[in-house]
């Protein structure tokens, strides 16, 4: 793809025109948002996600639509798991209702951030470097095998780390929350406890985009669409929060669909990489004749993992809620 110059601009200062919408309002007006609104908003993202893909499926052929679209799935879905650490995050710190609207947005822009970073050296590192694709495909299969094994139980164990403690022992702060971050008592410029959440959040995004950097690129190696993917994927997470937090929890076979799918994804990167092969100690440096998985096939692959992952959760979350009520008569 030849993306011009003006059109990463135009795509930036979209994200930027929004994001910029979200925190005025949002500061100005803190408050737990009701169904209906996260539901109009998070409809909108979507939709816009769907014309964008279609959009670019008609200019750039079906190959870059298809690819897209696998992309923002994958995005979305792994953007839904990590929801569940940010609901822990939320009760350990105790953020109250009506301020977790501004702590997730800061969230968000942190993770824009830091991810747009990533992108940019992801595509760097493999147009130099064509073995970069073996560590990402080991690494992603190597995170779907800690995934299946790790339960939400661990999870729940989550404690701040020693860079958020440092935050916490160091920067003065007070304990009156505020839509602020920082805000002035007794004279002084002090952090309010949302910033800290904000931190803690900010370095579990960090973790998140180890994984899901390398797990788009596995679908698609233009960088545009693995930015716009993960912008797409990204602006409607803070309504999904307050619009699935009690749905996550029936969702109980979700790890271990993530798990399939980037373990999935993972084994396709390394065919690519095996496809691509100039390392000198496999197959004296020359390509290897692999088959390699098309991106048709993947996204096929990508609906059917999280389709079986949805209603298979869904029935066992039902089957259990059953059974309690049986054995509770």
């Amino acid at each position: 793809m030849d993306v011009p110059t003006w059109a990463w601009l135009l795509t930036l200062a979209v994200a930027a025109a929004v994001l910029t919408f979200d925190v005025i309002h949002v500061a100005r007006n803190p408050h737990v948002p009701s169904t209906r609104e996260v539901a109009t908003v998070l409809g909108i993202y979507v939709s816009a996600a769907v014309i964008f893909g279609i959009g670019l499926w008609y200019a750039e052929g079906g190959e870059r639509g298809t690819e897209f679209f696998a992309g923002w799935l994958t995005e979305y879905s792994l953007s839904i798991d990590n929801l569940f650490i940010f609901i822990i995050i939320m009760a350990k710190f105790g953020v109250p209702g009506r301020f977790q609207q501004t702590a997730l947005l800061w969230g968000i822009i942190i993770a824009i951030v830091l991810r747009t970073i990533f992108i940019f050296v992801g595509a760097a590192a493999i147009n130099q470097f064509a073995w970069v694709f073996y560590l990402f495909g080991a690494f992603l299969i190597y995170t779907a095998v800690k995934l299946a094994t790790e339960s939400h139980d661990e999870e729940e164990d989550w404690e701040p780390n020693g860079i958020i403690k440092w935050f916490q022992r160091t920067v003065p702060s007070t304990t009156e929350w505020s839509s602020k971050l920082f805000t002035k008592e007794n004279g002084k410029r002090v952090a309010t406890p949302i910033f800290i959440v904000v931190i803690a959040l900010g370095m579990t995004d960090l973790l998140f985009a180890l994984d899901s950097i390398p797990a788009i690129y596995g679908l698609t190696k233009e960088p545009y669409i693995v930015l716009t993917a993960n912008l797409f994927a990204l602006m409607g997470l803070r309504q999904l929060y307050f619009l699935i937090g009690g749905l996550l929890k029936k969702l109980v076979y979700m790890s271990l669909g993530l798990s399939v799918l980037l373990a999935f994804i993972g084994v396709k990167l390394i065919l690519h990489a095996l496809h691509e092969n100039t390392l000198p100690f496999i197959n004296g440096g020359e390509h290897v004749g692999v088959p390699e998985i098309p991106i048709t096939v993947s996204l096929g692959a990508i609906v059917v993992i999280l389709g079986v992952t949805t209603v298979a959760s869904l029935w066992k979350s039902n089957k259990d809620a059953k059974q309690g009520i049986d054995s509770g008569h």
